[in-house]
C-alpha cells in the first residue's frame, strides 16, 4: 500500500486539481468570447423589434415592452429591399460557383504539374491577398468602366473574385497536395486522363475542402460592401449591404429596419454554416495542417 510523506500532497491529487483549474480557465474564457461576440448580435436582434424612437430610450432596454415585427413587415414588403437580397444571392452564387470552378482547376494543376514560372504565379497569387482592397478601388473602377460592365453582374462577380479566387487556389492545392499521386496513376492505368482523375476521383474525395471554400467565398461575396458600392449606379443593381447603408436618410436613421435588414441579411451564412459546419472545420483543418 503506497504511503505519503508528510507536508507532501498525493501526485494524484495534484494532476487532478491541476486539470479541473485548466478546464475552469477555458471554459471561463469560452464564456467571456461567446458574451463579447454575441452581445452586439443579441442587441441587434432586440432592436429589430423595437419602435424607431424606443431604440434611444434611455435608460436602454434589451427586452422591449413594445414588442413589434413593423420593421421585418416594411423590409419584406418593398419591392427594392427584396431586390437587394436578389441581387446579393445572384452575386454570391455565381461567385462561389466560378471561383470552385477555377479554383480546382488552378489547384490542380499547382498540385499535379510542373510548369515554367509556378513559383512566381503561386507568388502573384499570394501577394494579392496582401493588398488592401481599398487601394484598389480607383483602378477597378476604371477597368469596368473600361470595359462596358460598370453597373452590371458581370462587373461585382468579376471583381468579387479577384479577391476569392487566391484564397480558393491556395487552399484548394494545399488540399490536393494531401491526396496521394497514385490515384491519378491508378486512372491512367485504367485508360483514363487527367481530366476523369480530377473530376471522377479527386473532386469527390475533396468535398470538405470544397465546402470550406465555398461558405468561405460565399460570405465575402455576401457582405462585401466596398465595390458594390463603387461599382453599381442604380437601386436595382445595389446589394444587401449598400440597402442598409441606404436606410440611413438625411435626417433621421432607420435604426429599427437597418437592424432587421441586418438580421435577415446573415440570415443565410448563419444557415449555411450550420448546415456545412463539420466539413467546414474539417476542410480549413486538413489544407492548413498538411499543407
Amino acid at each position: 500500500m503506497a504511503t505519503v510523506l508528510p507536508g507532501k500532497a498525493a501526485p494524484g491529487m495534484t494532476q487532478r486539481t491541476r486539470r479541473i483549474l485548466m478546464k475552469t480557465a477555458l471554459f471561463f474564457g469560452l464564456g467571456l468570447g461567446a458574451i463579447f461576440a454575441g452581445a452586439p448580435v443579441l442587441w441587434m436582434l432586440s432592436t429589430s423589434f423595437k419602435s424607431n424612437g424606443e431604440v434611444f430610450q434611455n435608460p436602454p432596454k434589451l427586452i422591449t415592452e413594445s414588442f413589434s415585427l413593423d420593421a421585418y413587415t416594411a423590409i419584406l414588403t418593398n419591392g427594392a429591399q427584396l431586390r437587394f437580397f436578389l441581387n446579393s444571392y445572384i452575386v454570391a452564387i455565381a461567385v462561389t460557383a466560378l471561383t470552385l470552378l477555377v479554383g480546382i482547376l488552378a489547384a490542380y494543376a499547382f498540385s499535379r504539374f510542373t510548369f515554367p514560372f509556378s513559383r512566381t504565379i503561386n507568388a502573384v497569387i499570394v501577394s494579392v491577398q496582401a493588398v488592401p482592397p481599398i487601394t484598389l478601388v480607383i483602378p477597378y473602377f476604371g477597368l469596368v468602366v473600361g470595359l462596358g460592365l460598370y453597373n452590371t453582374y458581370p462587373g461585382l462577380i468579376l471583381t468579387h473574385m479577384v479577391f476569392t479566387l487566391p484564397y480558393a487556389i491556395i487552399m484548394l492545392t494545399a488540399y490536393f497536395n494531401t491526396l496521394p499521386k497514385e490515384l491519378d496513376e491508378s486512372v491512367k492505368v485504367d485508360g483514363g486522363n487527367s481530366w476523369t482523375a480530377l473530376w471522377r476521383i479527386l473532386v469527390p474525395i475533396s468535398v470538405p475542402g470544397l465546402i470550406a471554400v465555398g461558405v468561405y467565398t460565399f460570405m465575402i461575396s455576401w457582405n462585401e460592401y466596398l465595390f458594390a458600392l463603387a461599382l453599381t449606379r442604380t437601386d436595382d443593381m445595389r446589394t444587401v449591404p449598400i440597402g442598409i447603408q441606404l436606410l440611413m436618410g438625411q435626417h433621421s436613421y432607420e435604426w429599427n429596419q437597418m437592424m432587421a435588414m441586418s438580421i435577415l441579411g446573415s440570415i443565410p451564412v448563419l444557415i449555411l454554416f450550420l448546415v456545412f459546419q463539420r466539413r467546414f472545420i474539417g476542410g480549413l483543418t486538413s489544407g492548413a495542417v498538411k499543407a
